[in-house]
């Protein structure tokens, strides 16, 4: 797939916009793709070897948006795989489990990672996964916001499990996507740059980050 793929075609009636799901191994990303594609859920699922992606297509103000959300494993051993996997990523979900502190205070370093390896704004969601398991929680959800409004993400709690935000998480980043891809297109006579967003930000207003900012 090429860089320009992720754009607008000639019509503007078909988007197909590459986002990643990174994390560290165990947080649940194998399994946020899978509900969120097939709406399927393997209690007994691997990691990852490597690098798959499914494609979803949901419609945002009449028009078709195809996701191709890529899912790689959180191991150090898989980097060799990094350029190529965020090569035209314009969005991002960052995973970390919630019964987990070492995987949240993983999320600066793959933030770190994702900043390194795309030059394009990215619109970029913090996800704490497997809420359902409240029991357990070892990350509370006011330090989950605190981190996103630090970093300038969106925010949200979700269980891959029972499906909860799931869906909502992935149609936040679509539509945060598309909304700066169109402001750009419609501040350009060119289509060329149509997914770099340079200078796009996407949550610096306090007001815009509670709006998305949800818990379980």
């Amino acid at each position: 797939m090429s860089d320009t793929e992720n754009g607008s075609n000639n019509g503007g009636e078909e988007y197909l916009f590459k986002i990643v799901v990174i994390g560290d191994s165990a947080v649940g990303k194998s399994n946020l793709l899978s509900r969120f594609a097939r709406d399927e859920f393997d209690a007994h699922s691997k990691a990852t070897i490597g690098v798959e992606f499914q494609t979803q297509t949901v419609v945002i103000d009449g028009k078709e948006v195809k996701a191709q959300v890529w899912d790689t494993a959180g191991q150090e051993r898989f980097r060799a795989v990094t350029s190529a996997y965020y090569r035209g990523a314009v969005g991002a979900l960052i995973v970390y489990d919630i019964t987990r502190k070492d995987t949240f205070a993983s999320v600066k370093r793959w933030l770190a990672e994702l900043n390194t390896h795309c030059d394009t704004a990215m619109a970029t969601m913090l996800v704490g996964n497997k809420s359902d398991l409240e029991n357990i929680r070892d990350v509370s959800v006011e330090e989950g916001k605190s981190l996103a409004e630090e970093e300038g993400l969106f925010f949200i709690e979700t269980s891959a499990l029972d499906s909860t935000n799931v869906s909502t998480a992935f149609e936040i980043v679509i539509r945060a996507i598309y909304d700066n891809i169109k402001r750009k297109v419609l501040s350009s006579d060119s289509h060329k740059d149509g997914v770099s967003l340079s200078g796009v930000s996407l949550v610096k207003d306090a007001n815009t980050k509670q709006s998305y900012c949800c818990s379980r």
